[in-house]
């Protein structure tokens, strides 16, 4: 079981750095990433040069072997550029390695590079797959929910960190500098990227287009006016004489001066998450708790009458397991039950705790008993319970799961008050939304740098904490990548 912590560890906070000049809401978008054409003669094995639009405060203009193109005639530039969510949406090659490295273009390394960049300090990031975050487009395209408007401690409260984590935060209050980047700050910097969002009934936030994409745009395009360069395609494979990359130019090493991690955990390996950085890293001498699903939905072996009921919406149900319990909608589907009611609870059910379903949430149990006294008359069993509970998918469930009924209608109305949960286990980690386990925080300083690994930063799901969806896990990833990428940037300066 997990405890309820902030998932990263106290740290001595900087002070807030000034905004990004002249790329906000009002700066003109680019209209693609970076070009990908190179110098004749220059090998395409390197790293992307960055075309400098003055955003951002880089200092690779200062350095011959990092120097920036100059920019292309606008007209020029939007025949070529690729779309940076394109396939292969890679840059110009770089003759030397950039001082700081960020693996993984997720929403973690793309906020770390961020604030390497805010240092002056130049950045690459290094992505395996052929565009970049591609989990969080995913995870947007039926709406992005980028975090919840809720006080910071009650917001921070649904984190949960790894065991390790409580001898460094027995409190479960994060630290000041992991805080100053919660649901509000996360929306500043959304607006600040020219992204509107509005707030729904349950306080969860959303961009008004509610994709993800536009949102991504904007954010790449203002890491690359800042000099962060991009290069898609390049899969990290371990240490050797550095760091070791796969690339569609062949082998390449990489020796920057800092780099931040954020590869992700176990969860959609199709989507890039796929754990292979664990045995290098093991082998290194970290410490890191076997991963496990979270926000995942559970294996149920229904009967023949349910299938009619497969794709079928539960809603107006409560969800209880141990201490967790959701309103949330949930989906019975061919497997089991999945959704975002069923993923709140997920942990405590993945952990042992016993669920279950309040099919009346509204009506407490005297209420329930004036239904339940009703004449039945030459109504069927279904056709009563249809007029109690007001919906077939949840006469089905109790049918399902309570089976055989109580002819009394006190213990009939505690049944469908605390009808039990059966299943047969998470499904598979490979189909949920996220996962728990990863680096344990006693693996990790106050900055996230690995204690093994000096020079080398960790940030998002490779850390051993989990949260539900709805804002948290996502908010979550951008705390710990601005934490970890601010504490590389101290680091550099400190080796510089």
């Amino acid at each position: 079981m997990h405890h309820r912590a902030a998932p990263f560890p106290r740290a001595a906070c900087r002070r807030r750095r000034p905004g990004w000049a002249g790329c906000g809401a009002d700066a003109p978008a680019p209209t693609g990433l970076w070009t990908a054409t190179r110098p004749h003669g220059t090998s395409g094995a390197k790293l992307g040069d960055a075309t400098a639009r003055g955003c951002g405060s880089s200092s690779a203009g200062n350095r011959p072997d990092l120097a920036l193109q100059q920019p292309r005639p606008a007209n020029a530039a939007d025949r070529t550029r690729p779309d940076p969510l394109g396939d292969d949406a890679t840059g110009p090659a770089v003759s030397q390695t950039p001082d700081a490295l960020v693996i993984g273009a997720g929403p973690a390394g793309l906020m770390a590079a961020e604030q390497l960049a805010a240092d002056g300090i130049s950045v690459a990031i290094a992505e395996a797959m052929p565009t970049p975050a591609r989990k969080f487009l995913m995870a947007g395209k039926s709406g992005l929910n980028l975090t919840k408007e809720q006080p910071a401690a009650a917001f921070w409260a649904n984190i949960s960190a790894g065991r390790s984590h409580a001898e460094h935060d027995p409190l479960g209050v994060p630290c000041a500098d992991t805080a100053a980047f919660g649901p509000d700050e996360v929306m500043a910097w959304a607006r600040g990227l020219g992204i509107e969002l509005f707030t729904g009934s349950t306080g969860r936030v959303f961009p008004v287009g509610m994709k993800a994409s536009p949102l991504l745009r904007a954010w790449l395009a203002r890491l690359r006016d800042s000099g962060v360069q991009l290069r898609v395609r390049w899969r990290w494979t371990g240490f050797e004489d550095g760091l070791r990359f796969q690339t569609p130019e062949g082998v390449q090493h990489l020796r920057p001066r800092a780099t931040v991690l954020a590869l992700g955990g176990a969860s959609w390996p199709q989507l890039g998450s796929d754990a292979a950085w664990m045995g290098w890293l093991r082998d290194a001498g970290v410490d890191i708790a076997p991963f496990q699903p979270a926000n995942m939905g559970f294996r149920v072996n229904w009967s023949a009458p349910m299938q009619r009921f497969f794709g079928s919406a539960i809603k107006g149900v409560a969800l209880h397991a141990g201490n967790a319990s959701s309103r949330g909608e949930w989906v019975i589907s061919q497997h089991g039950t999945e959704g975002g009611g069923v993923y709140e609870i997920s942990a405590a059910l993945r952990d042992g705790a016993a669920g279950s379903v309040d099919l009346a949430p509204d009506l407490d149990h005297a209420a329930l008993m004036q239904h339940l006294n009703r004449p039945r008359g030459k109504l069927s069993v279904g056709n009563w319970l249809r007029r109690v509970l007001g919906d077939p998918p949840k006469v089905a469930l109790l049918l399902e799961w309570g089976r055989p009924l109580p002819h009394d209608p006190q213990t009939l109305a505690r049944l469908i008050k605390s009808l039990p949960l059966r299943h047969e286990g998470p499904m598979d980690i490979a189909r949920a939304i996220s996962s728990a386990g990863g680096i344990r925080f006693d693996a990790v300083d106050e900055g996230l740098q690995l204690r093994a690994l000096p020079g080398v930063f960790v940030a998002g799901e490779m850390l051993d904490w989990e949260a539900p969806t709805g804002g948290y896990l996502l908010t979550g990833c951008l705390a710990s990548g601005r934490h970890a990428g601010r504490a590389a940037a101290q680091y550099h300066l400190r080796q510089s």
